[in-house]
């Protein structure tokens, strides 16, 4: 017998709030590095790149946003830059060499050492983001690499990895926006609200 409609919902919800929670359990002390990192990139003038496919590229915008707008706090507009809007520049560099470029070349022509590119797959294997961490880290960018289970290629190229421990797409995605989320209001926290516990890593760094 096929599941209920319902049966469904409650399934979801349920494997969403379980791997939700063992990501967390494990991760957390990782986001806040991740966000730290990012804050002393930002006080120094460097601005952070998002790349992604499918509902990832969305993650991106959405993410870029937050930067660009604001998240929670009232305060100055921050630079994060989505490589997934420009509808002309993607198709050009798919029509004139490969889509699997399509990140890649933007990154060589807007990212500067001291940036971050965060590069989202849930499978950790799309070509297009993992050509754009290569390129990104040759460049002295910082990268953090967002995926699933298969971490792949992210772990010898990314200086950080979120890794949500789970094969299910929907829910890795879940995962990932709650994390972008987080970093947007830690990225807050630690430039506009808590700068002391910022400052010595911006010395050290």
């Amino acid at each position: 017998m096929s599941e209920t409609a319902l049966q469904k919902v409650l399934d979801h919800a349920r494997s969403g709030i379980e791997v939700r929670e063992a990501f967390f359990e494990q991760h957390s002390q990782l986001i806040v590095e991740i966000a730290r990192s990012m804050a002393v990139r930002l006080a120094q003038g460097s601005k952070i790149l998002f790349c992604g496919n499918g509902g990832s590229a969305a993650d991106c915008q959405h993410l870029a946003a937050e930067l660009v707008n604001r998240f929670k706090l009232e305060r100055p507009p921050l630079p994060g830059l989505a490589l997934t809007t420009d509808t002309s520049i993607i198709t050009a560099i798919g029509n004139d060499y490969s889509y699997d470029m399509i990140f890649e070349k933007q990154v060589q022509a807007l990212g500067l050492p001291g940036d971050v590119l965060i590069g989202i797959s849930t499978s950790g294997t799309s070509p297009n983001v993992i050509k754009a961490l290569k390129e990104a880290k040759r460049k002295n960018m910082i990268t953090i690499g967002m995926t699933g289970m298969g971490v792949g290629e992210m772990l010898s190229i990314c200086d950080h990895v979120v890794s949500v421990p789970s094969k299910d797409t929907p829910v890795i995605q879940e995962i990932h926006i709650a994390a972008g989320h987080l970093f947007c209001e830690l990225i807050d926290h630690f430039l506009f609200e808590a700068v002391s516990e910022l400052e010595p890593y911006l010395t050290a760094d």
